[in-house]
């Protein structure tokens, strides 16, 4: 469960930030963003957790420096952000789980990390899309985000409520 929302992660954070790049026409820094995604799924299969500290400031600077300095849309941004974050934390859980004592331990510490982190989510693209409303931005592809997003959040969690 916790690599399922691993790779979700990884895509929400590395999609938003090319997607926002990509709405300014800046088509190459959108792919060198996928292509970056793609390396930290290498990165995770083969190990590498010192990729994720490089993946992880790579991704703020991206989203700093749309922020502040190109005006993009703050959802997109905020988004990336807390994607690149929530991946980051749930690759570092994914390894410490491999320490687990028992299975029934490793499913109790697994479902309450991902408890916290569905409401760091939650309040994390509440806030971006305050942030939307607030500069006149929020329109019907960050609509279709939040609902793309939604459905994989139930997806997730209906199994949990059925255990």
């Amino acid at each position: 469960m916790t690599l399922l929302a691993l790779l979700f992660n990884i895509a929400l954070g590395v999609g938003s930030l090319a997607w926002g790049y990509a709405q300014i026409g800046l088509l190459p820094f959108a792919r060198w963003m996928i292509f970056l995604g793609a390396a930290w799924l290498l990165a995770i299969w083969r190990r590498w957790r010192w990729f994720g500290h490089v993946v992880l400031g790579v991704l703020f600077l991206a989203a700093a420096l749309g922020l502040w300095i190109l005006d993009l849309p703050p959802g997109w941004m905020l988004s990336g952000a807390i994607g690149g974050v929530l991946a980051f934390d749930l690759s570092g859980c994914l390894h410490r789980l491999r320490f687990a004592a028992s299975d029934e331990e490793r499913r109790a510490v697994e479902r309450r990390h991902l408890a916290r982190m569905a409401l760091l989510t939650l309040l994390g693209l509440g806030l971006a899309s305050w942030m939307m409303q607030i500069k006149s931005q929020f329109n019907r592809e960050w609509v279709m985000f939040l609902a793309l997003a939604g459905m994989l959040a139930l997806v997730q969690l209906v199994p949990w409520f059925r255990r």
